[in-house]
This record gives C-alpha cells, sequence and structure tokens, in this order.
C-alpha cells in the first residue's frame, strides 16, 4: 500500500480546461465547421485550403499539429500521441495528392480523430511529463515535416515531369 505522497495527482478536468477546448474548436474549424447545402456531409478547412497546391496541406497539418502539442501538454502515453502522431502523417501523405487527398481529408477527419484520443486519454491520472516525452514529440513532428517536405518535393518532382510530355 503506497502512502498519500506518493499519489498521483489528477489532470485538468475535462469539461474546464481551456487547452481542451481549443483543441475541440480547432479539430471542428478544420475538419467539420461547414456543411454541405443539401447533404448531411461537414468539411472543414483541411479539405479547402488542402485545394491550394504545396502550402494548403502545410497549414493544415501544422494548425493539427498543435492538438499533438496539447497532448503532450496533458502528459498523454507515449503511444497515444505516437498514434496522434500518424493521424496526421496519414492525413498529410494522403492529403498530398490533388483533389483525392482533399476527399480523404473530408472522409478521415484525423483532427476529430486526435481530439477524440485526447478527450479519452487526458482523465487518466499521469506524472509530469519527462524531458524524453518532450523529446519524443519533437522528433515526432520533426518528422512528420520531414514526410511532408518528401511528399511536396515528389508531387513537385512529378509535376515538372509530365509538363515535359
Amino acid at each position: 500500500m503506497r502512502d498519500s505522497s506518493q499519489l498521483k495527482q489528477p489532470r485538468v478536468s475535462l469539461n474546464t480546461g481551456p487547452r481542451l477546448a481549443f483543441a475541440r474548436f480547432l479539430a471542428e474549424l478544420l475538419d467539420q465547421r461547414f456543411r454541405i447545402p443539401g447533404t448531411s456531409i461537414r468539411i472543414g478547412l483541411d479539405p479547402i485550403i488542402g485545394l491550394i497546391p504545396g502550402i494548403g496541406d502545410t497549414f493544415a497539418n501544422l494548425a493539427g499539429s498543435a492538438i499533438l502539442f496539447i497532448g503532450a501538454k496533458f502528459n498523454l502515453p507515449k503511444v497515444v500521441l505516437l498514434r496522434m502522431a500518424l493521424n496526421i502523417a496519414i492525413n498529410t501523405l494522403i492529403g498530398a495528392i490533388p483533389f483525392f487527398g482533399d476527399l480523404f481529408s473530408i472522409w478521415f477527419r484525423s483532427n476529430v480523430r486526435n481530439v477524440q484520443l485526447l478527450e479519452r486519454y487526458a482523465s487518466q491520472q499521469r506524472q509530469s511529463a519527462a524531458i524524453s516525452d518532450w523529446l519524443f514529440v519533437f522528433a515526432v513532428i520533426g518528422g512528420l515535416l520531414l514526410l511532408l517536405i518528401a511528399a511536396l518535393t515528389g508531387l513537385g518532382w512529378l509535376i515538372q515531369h509530365l509538363m515535359n510530355f
């Protein structure tokens, strides 16, 4: 049996945490803010600005990375942070494909998925994040940025070679 000094401290309440409220707002804005008239399909800014070649997907996924940072602030387990990062990576890679990627973003909703993970695990008690947790998060985001640069470079190369035909 542990004494009370070794018990873990609870996290911020899910109902009152301003970080969680911001994450919810950001996910809703990026993935489901607007309804397509005459349908029940909801879209956000992610697929809309993703239509801008090159920079649209970059800005949308960088904004979505803020949810990953919030997850790190809530001291989520590394495996959950990795899962959130993979959602962003999948959205980045497939989102780089013109038109199809934007349709995929409407369906996949990586930011909503990440907020659901955040809500599920943020209420669990855990000790403060160690420096290794932060290094892990920065390494994952750095890897995502490199992945995005590689995808955009490959897309540029493909367009250049198609123009030469």
